[in-house]
């Protein structure tokens, strides 16, 4: 791995190599390749032998999406086993992020829609039990209000019940 500003970078050469596919079609492959393309670079690098070389490097994060493309039918016999496992845990891993994330958003809609119903239910309650209260207040201000005077007065009245009233 080189590291250049700051970024890692990795040679495809040994990659190709341990893989058995042939190298310069595959940085042919890279070259083609719109998103490739535009991040591969060709950086010197120090040899085990101590001499320097050129190496054709992709950034790091973008080494697994190139590793997808390969054909596990192009590689070696003994690395086709490794590349289709590789092929296969890549799908779960695409499939797991976009379909997590569209469960979490169900899950989130589900929630967003039980939460709006119940601060309905809520707020109609709430209406509801205001309503009383502003009738209950009415009715002890009225006590309250209510004088001595007002009590001797209505107490000394004759109340005569009318049919109309006692229904």
């Amino acid at each position: 791995m080189l590291v250049e500003n700051g970024q890692k970078l990795i040679p495809i050469k040994p990659i190709c190599e341990a893989l058995g596919i042939d190298t310069e079609s595959q940085r042919k492959k890279i070259k083609t390749d719109e998103i490739l393309n535009s991040v591969a670079v060709l950086n010197t690098a120090t040899g085990t032998d101590g001499k320097s070389y050129d190496m054709f490097c992709i950034p790091f994060k973008y080494v697994f999406g190139w590793l997808f493309t390969i054909n596990p039918k192009n590689v070696a016999p003994e690395a086709q086993e490794s590349v289709l496992r590789y092929r296969m845990e890549c799908y779960e891993a695409l499939f797991s992020h976009f379909a997590d994330q569209s469960e979490y958003l169900e899950q989130k809609q589900a929630a967003i829609e039980a939460a709006m119903d119940e601060t309905e239910r809520i707020r109609r309650d709430f209406k509801e039990a205001k309503a009383r209260l502003d009738e209950a207040t009415a009715k002890l201000s009225k006590v309250r209000t209510f004088t001595f005077e007002q009590w001797k007065a209505d107490r000394s009245q004759l109340h005569i019940l009318f049919p109309e009233e006692t229904e």
